[in-house]
């Protein structure tokens, strides 16, 4: 099964070119945002689209079957679990094998890389509503500022990672929002704030989401909050696993492909994909990353430390040409191999 992403981000595009997105959408809070395939997923699906047209044409190099999948709200990690739930291996066969790519500007256009085990994180989305008592903002004596207790909580933390979390085993806990007030002179009633959790093993994740809820609950009590913070779990996914075996398979055929020198030894990252759905059913997988950079842009950047813009950046543009006809390369070969036969394009 290859699958690819269908979903855009509430993201202004600010490239400049001429098949920039001018797209504009109803989020789901009801407000008007710009939209943008400014993570690369339309270059994932202009590649799964030419790799089914050049499969279809060469059947005969080839045995199996191939599942090809579109998958929504990968950017929400809720697609995959919710095509399953809804008995995708009931409606197509149970496939042998799962793979994807990524592209992205950690690599120059024209590369690739792979690894074995973990590629992404799991990813933890939190919720957290610190409740207070309001009031005037002259008189602080009579309220429980929850926006004190939220300050207060941020820096505690951070100690987390840094205190609680062994050496060298990975973790982040990122907090990316803080809701709080209408007005300057009224303390509010509660505060809220939205956190991104990281981690690779499953012992450290389970610490760290104890720990958030343990110094979340003593810091409100420290400062007596009439009411223990409710914390939300709103979206998460487990870590991507490479299956070993599919990477020693893959890894002479994608070279012979697409030349030795273009297949780089892959490391980590901290990125999050549900594609992990996929695996967690028994089956498995292998996720290729995939250089999007313009080349002289990204020796540039390399030379001067200056990085190029990410995904997700309303300037993130993948050099389409070599990107996307390395990722039809890539994914055709990937295929011939595991179906019979390898070869590139």
């Amino acid at each position: 099964m290859l699958r690819t992403e269908l979903d855009a981000l509430p993201v202004k595009e600010e490239t400049g070119l001429a098949y920039a997105s001018t797209v504009h959408a109803r989020d789901p809070a009801g407000q008007d945002v710009p939209v943008g395939h400014m993570c690369g997923h339309d270059l994932h699906m202009s590649a799964l689209v030419a790799t089914a047209e050049i499969m279809a044409h060469r059947k005969s190099a080839w045995r199996g079957t191939l599942i090809l999948i579109g998958q929504p709200a990968e950017e929400t990690l809720s697609g995959a679990a919710a095509m399953v739930r809804d008995g995708l291996f009931t409606r197509v066969p149970r496939p042998d094998v799962v793979l994807a790519l990524h592209v992205s500007n950690s690599l120059p256009a024209g590369e690739v890389s792979m690894l074995a085990g973990p590629f992404s994180t799991n990813a933890d989305s939190l919720r957290i509503t610190i409740y207070g008592r309001g009031g005037h903002g002259a008189s602080p004596e009579t309220t429980v500022d929850p926006i004190v207790i939220a300050a207060r909580t941020i820096v505690a933390l951070q100690t987390i990672v840094s205190r609680e979390v062994k050496p060298g085993d990975v973790a982040v806990v990122t907090v990316g929002y803080v809701h709080a007030g209408t007005k300057n002179n009224i303390i509010p009633e509660q505060a809220e704030m939205g956190l991104t959790v990281r981690t690779y093993k499953k012992e450290v994740r389970k610490h760290v989401l104890e720990a958030i809820k343990r110094i979340t609950d003593a810091e409100a009590q420290a400062a007596g909050a009439p009411r223990t913070p409710s914390i939300e779990r709103y979206e998460g996914t487990d870590a991507v696993y490479n299956d070993s075996a599919l990477v020693r398979k893959l890894r002479p055929a994608l070279e012979a492909s697409l030349g030795k020198a273009n297949v780089i030894a892959g490391q980590p990252n901290m990125a999050s994909e549900d594609f992990s759905v996929f695996v967690q059913q028994g089956i498995p997988g292998f996720y290729l990353g995939l250089g999007g950079a313009d080349p002289a842009k990204y020796a540039a950047a390399q030379a001067s430390g200056i990085s190029l813009p990410s995904n997700h950046s309303p300037l993130f543009a993948p050099d389409v040409d070599p990107a996307l006809h390395t990722a039809i390369a890539a994914e055709e070969t990937m295929l011939r191999t595991l179906l019979g036969t390898a070869g590139g394009t």
